[in-house]
């Protein structure tokens, strides 16, 4: 407990403390083009106690957003608008990555301009439904990407990674976890391309590895992370060859000195999380596995014990914006009304009680 309540250099940035708050999708960017209000702003600054805040998805382009009132970060409106999320971070203290998410094949047609579809690696629907216009529909065929579709998604990453600088986020994660776009180029059923992005590991790695490396030369390693989910399973993912792609992904992501890697455990694969944590050079986050429960104090000791270096919270930030101090004073913790997750307005989102009134309301400044 005590190493995590102590104030971390990631990549020359001090943060307060080792807690990061994890990436969480709210669907709550109403604004027009996909613009985040005061209200986002608000939320974001009642939890800068944290040492680090990864924000909710961001897609890079047009295409990568996959359902309704997500934001983006690929217009000067949107780069306008996170300004006052970031300022407003900022005024309390606190640091905050943007989270680039390109959704891939998961998706609801309907939010995309007419004639655009979703994409994949490859032309593989994702078993399941989604929530459309029209109801429980099934998941659309994706329109496999070109060798050119690839490269300029590849470009679209990098520009989205210039705005989020440009609109003072302190720097980006790729979301390369969770069954999206990323995910779905190392996975083995969505990635069915006998090109040189498919067919082995080595070449299904590409994609992330020349994404990294584009953000990377964009805004610099030290302003750059990735968060994987080895064996994640969600939204229809399968990784047969999953301890190969992982160690080779590791191995050519570490020369690049980037600000940090975030796994996320899906399951039960501690051997595999200790095995990439020994071979990952730098800052090591870790959004650990706690079946039928959220991250709590006890997954503090994975600090401790040196599994990690930073310990990530979901669930808990969304109920408990003052999470830092409530781990530290053991709680109390509230409970998350799930109905709230996604989309809605301000309830289940910025009205959840703090142990103690913030030191200044919320949002302001910036």
């Amino acid at each position: 407990m005590n190493t995590a309540l102590k104030p971390y250099s990631l990549a020359g940035i001090t943060l307060k403390n080792r807690i990061v708050m994890a990436p969480m999708t709210r669907a709550r960017a109403h604004g027009r083009d996909a613009t985040v209000s005061a209200l986002n702003a608000e939320y974001y600054a009642q939890r800068a106690s944290a040492g680090l805040i990864v924000s909710e998805g961001v897609q890079p382009s047009v295409s990568g957003q996959g359902v309704a009132d997500t934001p983006g970060l690929h217009s000067v409106a949107q780069v306008h608008a996170w300004r006052s999320v970031t300022g407003a971070v900022h005024a309390r203290g606190g640091r905050i990555f943007a989270q680039l998410m390109h959704s891939g094949r998961f998706g609801d047609p309907d939010v995309l301009p007419r004639g655009m579809q979703h994409v994949a690696p490859s032309e593989v629907a994702a078993a399941g439904t989604i929530h459309s216009r029209a109801g429980r529909t099934p998941l659309p065929v994706p329109h496999a990407l070109t060798e050119d579709e690839i490269s300029e998604t590849i470009a679209d990453f990098a520009t989205a990674a210039r705005n989020a600088i440009a609109a003072g986020f302190d720097g980006v994660e790729i979301h390369g976890a969770n069954g999206y776009l990323v995910h779905q180029f190392l996975s083995t059923n969505v990635n069915l391309r006998e090109d040189g992005w498919g067919g082995t590991s080595e070449r299904r790695i590409r994609f992330a590895v020349d994404v990294t490396s584009a953000i990377a030369d964009a805004i610099g390693a030290e302003r750059t992370g990735i968060r994987l989910s080895p064996g994640n399973t969600l939204h229809d993912i399968v990784e047969n060859d999953l301890d190969n792609t992982y160690d080779m992904l590791i191995a050519a992501l570490s020369p690049m000195n980037l600000a940090y890697i975030h796994l996320m455990e899906s399951r039960d694969l501690r051997p595999l999380t200790v095995r990439l944590r020994q071979h990952w050079p730098g800052t090591f986050i870790l959004n650990p596995f706690t079946e039928g429960r959220s991250t709590g104090p006890t997954e503090l000791a994975l600090i401790e014990d040196g599994t990690a270096d930073l310990i990530a919270y979901g669930a808990l930030f969304i109920a408990n914006p003052d999470t830092p101090a409530r781990l530290t004073a053991g709680g109390p913790f509230t409970a998350v009304d799930p109905r709230t997750f996604f989309g809605g307005d301000h309830r289940g989102f910025t009205d959840y009680p703090f142990l103690e009134s913030p030191s200044q309301e919320p949002g302001r400044g910036g």
